[in-house]
């Protein structure tokens, strides 16, 4: 039984916290009443060895204080301590401006690849943003995502569930690192790439409103593995508590679980990432707002899996209106619905409200996330081309 949850769930699952325009994957659509960590592994009390049993009272009375006891033989001298284990590889520790000295137009050359390809496309911006959040929370941000398939690994983490073929955004990843290349040979890493990538696209959506500094010093990494993604990327079907569950084990609090979460207000999802959700249901305080249901409805009645916008308000902008919707119950996911939660509520109202306020803690966040086991030259390489590995 166990394992044909774990089977129909992983036919099911897909990212619900960043997207990107056409992101979301078509799957068929979750069970009404999933459980909530159905699928996922919980954590369990780790059985540990009995204590040693205390050895019993020697019948020997105790030595004269200061003489050996004579009926003891000698202790053995004691052996020579034994080394201390190899302390495992420190990971990379980034900085900004890392490239200052070795490729000083590093970040500029990446910008304008993202620039040119926003300009043309803003759907893009939202799959660079997506494409860094699938890339860190998988193996940490190492660029794993970016591999190709190969005969000695035919299903890297590009071919998992949560990403294809939705995951957007390579060819702008592929087209900066040809420029470095030219510009600085053997620097820049991919891993530094798709976050510089994902910063400058929040700049562009955000009409600079989301401009930040972020940390470089990443190194690339070298396994990919697609069936990692089902339990490493939320689902659109989550629960508040698997949403916090899946955040910590990354290191990021339950704040930064909502802030990142307001990345919703850019992209567009497959019908069959929500379809549990429809129609509304009026006895469900945490359904979807009627009128959106039904003009969703109409569009997701189409043959095939048609794609709707995730703000129906501001579609193309990364600003605060995601939270204005979930408030309004204008969301598409359970996994947005979810933080109307007593315990996520007032911090949706908050960034609703206060103006600057979610743009300020998005900007952390997205640094906070880019440090998440992060490879150093001990544990990863500057590839010479992000599909490959050297």
């Amino acid at each position: 039984m166990a394992s044909g949850k774990l089977v129909a769930l992983a036919l099911m699952a897909l990212l619900g916290c960043v997207a990107g325009y056409g992101s979301t994957p078509s799957y068929p659509p979750p069970p009404s009443s999933t459980p909530p960590a159905a699928g996922y592994p919980n954590p369990s009390t780790p059985s540990y060895p009995p204590p040693p049993s205390s050895a019993p009272p020697s019948s020997t009375p105790p030595p004269a204080a200061g003489y050996p006891n004579p009926g003891t033989p000698s202790s053995p001298p004691p052996s020579p301590t034994p080394p201390s284990p190899t302390p495992p590889p420190r990971a990379a520790v980034l900085k900004i401006g890392h490239y200052h000295k070795t490729c000083y137009k590093a970040e500029q050359i990446v910008r304008d690849a993202v620039k040119k390809a926003v300009y043309a496309n803003r759907g893009i911006g939202a799959g660079l943003i997506r494409l860094f959040f699938h890339d860190c929370f998988v193996r940490g941000c190492d660029a794993s995502v970016l591999l190709d398939p190969t005969s000695a690994n035919a299903q890297p983490e590009k071919l998992g569930i949560p990403n294809f073929p939705s995951l957007r955004g390579f060819e702008v990843i592929d087209a900066a690192k040809a420029a470095l290349e030219k510009a600085c040979p053997g620097i820049v890493s991919c891993a530094d790439i798709v976050a510089f990538a994902g910063r400058d696209a929040s700049v562009i959506l955000s009409n600079g409103k989301v401009n930040f500094n972020m940390p470089s010093g990443r190194y690339d990494g070298r396994v990919s593995i697609a069936n990692e993604t089902l339990f490493n990327l939320p689902p659109p079907f989550a629960t508040l508590q698997l949403l916090k569950d899946m955040f910590a084990s990354k290191g990021l609090s339950t704040d930064e679980m909502v802030t990142l979460s307001g990345a919703h207000t850019v992209g567009i999802s497959h019908c069959s990432s929500f379809s549990d959700r429809l129609p509304a249901n009026a006895s469900d305080p945490t359904s979807m707002d009627a009128k959106l249901a039904k003009s969703v409805q109409r569009q997701c009645n189409k043959t095939g899996d048609p794609t709707v916008v995730q703000d129906v308000v501001s579609p193309s902008f990364l600003d605060k209106q995601y939270y204005q919707n979930v408030l309004k119950r204008k969301v598409l996911f359970n996994s947005d619905a979810a933080l109307q939660s007593p315990e996520t509520i007032n911090k949706v109202r908050l960034n609703a409200r206060i103006s600057g306020r979610w743009e300020k803690k998005f900007k952390a966040a997205m640094v906070k996330m880019g440090s998440i086991e992060v490879k150093s030259s001990a544990t990863g390489e500057i590839r010479k081309q992000c599909r490959f590995v050297n």
